[in-house]
């Protein structure tokens, strides 16, 4: 029964551990149920994937599948470099999928790479389980994987990183506490002057 279990899900695996299209039935917080040929696949994403699909639209996810030997895990992103950030972090001894789909929730892939670059931990520790220690153990084991390149003096990724979760207090949505963190020049410093610029980006979307 297990050998056939096994090939089940490295079956399922090979079909899944790529990419997937199909029809988006209900969203919530941190997962999708994705229709594939009448079959409702349970997706975990990260929570500004979750708030930029439609239900009832077509959808286009890259994935990861997790095989245990009590439950199979679908991990969707709507990026290549998303995934391929994903199944960098889980090769990290004590970095689980489940964490490293939380560090994507607070960091992009260009703010992960600055991070490691600068040696800021700052992002890291804001995801729940990863303290000062294990944040630190993170950014070194990336140093050696991630294609970081020069440090970006115009990027503070601890600036960024308090700015959005001032907006976040505030009661603005992380996708959309980051969409305008983007618009707002890099030439703006601070957390607190980003906030400001950012307010106005807001406001104006209003």
């Amino acid at each position: 029964m297990r050998d056939l279990t096994a090939r089940a899900a490295l079956s399922l695996r090979s079909r899944l551990n790529a990419r997937l299209r199909s029809e988006l039935r209900r969203a919530f917080l941190a997962e999708l149920v994705i229709d594939v040929g009448g079959v409702g696949y349970r997706v975990m994403v990260t929570t500004e994937t979750a708030l930029e699909v439609t239900p009832s639209s077509p959808v286009f996810l890259w994935t990861h599948l997790v095989v245990r030997e009590t439950a199979l895990e679908l991990f969707g992103f709507l990026e290549k470099e998303l995934l391929d950030t994903f199944e960098l972090l889980i090769t990290i001894s004590g970095i689980g999928p489940k964490t490293a789909l939380g560090i994507l929730n607070v960091a992009t892939p260009e703010m992960l790479r600055q991070a490691v670059a600068s040696g800021d931990t700052t992002y890291l520790t804001r995801v729940s389980g990863i303290g000062k220690k294990n944040a630190e153990k993170i950014v070194m084991e990336l140093k050696d994987k991630l294609k970081t390149g020069p440090k970006d003096k115009s990027l503070d990724t601890r600036s960024e990183g308090d700015a959005l979760e001032a907006l976040v207090s505030l009661g603005y949505t992380e996708r959309d506490a980051r969409e305008a963190l983007k618009r707002v020049p890099k030439e703006v410093k601070g957390a607190s002057e980003r906030v400001k610029s950012a307010l106005k980006v807001l406001s104006q979307n209003a």
